[in-house]
C-alpha cells in the first residue's frame, strides 16, 4: 500500500538517491538550485510517497522571495523538485504529490516552480502571465517560470532564496 508521509520520515539519502535517479547527478548546477541555495525545505509542504520501504517519489517546497524593482520584498514558495522514481512514473504519482503540497500552501504565500507549462498549467492552475519581468541567478526558459495564487507579483526583481521571516 502506497503511504504518503512528511518527506522528514525519509532518510535524506534516500531522497538524495531518487532525486539522482530522477533528474542526474548533474541536478545540482539548474537554476532551482540557485534559488533555493542556504534554504532548507518548508516541512509542513514536503511529502513523500512510500511503498514498504521503498521511496517512490518527493515534493519539496522551498521559501523564495521576489526583491521587486521598486523596493518591495513579496515572500513566495519554490514548489519542486517533484521526483518519481523511473519505473513508477506515468502512475499519477507526482500528482498526488502535487495535490498534497498545494493543499498543504492554501492560504500561504503564492507558489511558483520552473516547469512544464501546459501540464502545470492545466492540472495546476500555473502560468507565467505574472512572471516575465522576473530575473533569476541562472538560465531559465522564461515560459516555463510559473506562478500559481493570489497576489503572485507582477513586478520586475530579482528571485532568490527567503531571507526575510515571513511577519
Amino acid at each position: 500500500m502506497i503511504q504518503m508521509v512528511p518527506i522528514a520520515a525519509v532518510a535524506d539519502a534516500a531522497v538524495e538517491q531518487l532525486l539522482d535517479r530522477a533528474f542526474g547527478h548533474d541536478r545540482h548546477a539548474r537554476t532551482a538550485y540557485r534559488l533555493r541555495a542556504g534554504t532548507q525545505a518548508i516541512p509542513a509542504l514536503s511529502f513523500a510517497l512510500i511503498e514498504g520501504d521503498v521511496l517512490l517519489g518527493s515534493i519539496q517546497c522551498w521559501p523564495v522571495q521576489l526583491e521587486s524593482d521598486n523596493g518591495g520584498v513579496w515572500p513566495l514558495v519554490l514548489v519542486g523538485p517533484v521526483a518519481i522514481i523511473p519505473e513508477r512514473q506515468q502512475e499519477g504519482l507526482g500528482r498526488r504529490l502535487m495535490e498534497a503540497a498545494l493543499a498543504a500552501a492554501e492560504g500561504g504565500p503564492p507558489l511558483m516552480l520552473i516547469g512544464d507549462p501546459e501540464y502545470y498549467g492545466r492540472f495546476f492552475g500555473f502560468d507565467a502571465a505574472a512572471t516575465a519581468e522576473w530575473r533569476l541567478p541562472g538560465p531559465v526558459e522564461r515560459h516555463r517560470l510559473l506562478a500559481r495564487g493570489t497576489n503572485v507579483p507582477a513586478s520586475a526583481g530579482l528571485l532568490g532564496p527567503r531571507r526575510h521571516a515571513l511577519a
